[in-house]
């Protein structure tokens, strides 16, 4: 019970430096994390990662490339041109592979993101 309450002033002075740190973190950093995370994830689930075979999940792609266009389409204006510019070709390019994983494709544009992208082909 003493080394709980022990760990307790640690614990407290940990979760008082991450708060600084991320006051500390701008916007666009933020932002631009935000969808690199998405993105990521995004093209696990398409298939594009080292294990295909267990890792791919077009239902759960589907949920991270609508996410990630809508995100990136809201943020555009707030990011600099470079930031959204290669934003918008990661995802592209997720969205151009989850339509050759798919058995049955989506109509153009009525694929993930789309709504937001535009069709994409």
């Amino acid at each position: 019970m003493s080394e709980q309450n022990a760990d307790l002033p640690q614990h407290d002075e940990d979760v008082a430096q991450a708060t600084r740190d991320i006051a500390d973190v701008a916007a666009v950093e933020v932002i631009t994390t935000a969808c690199v995370h998405l993105l990521s994830a995004a093209a696990v689930k398409v298939g594009l990662a080292d294990d295909p075979e267990t890792q791919t999940d077009l239902d759960e792609a589907r949920k991270l490339i609508n996410s990630l266009a809508g995100l990136i389409t809201a943020a555009a204006p707030e990011v600099s041109d470079m930031h959204a510019r290669s934003l918008r070709d990661g995802l592209r390019s997720v969205q151009l592979a989850f339509r050759e994983a798919s058995v049955i494709p989506d109509p153009i544009g009525k694929g993930p993101g789309e709504k937001y992208t535009g069709p994409v082909n």
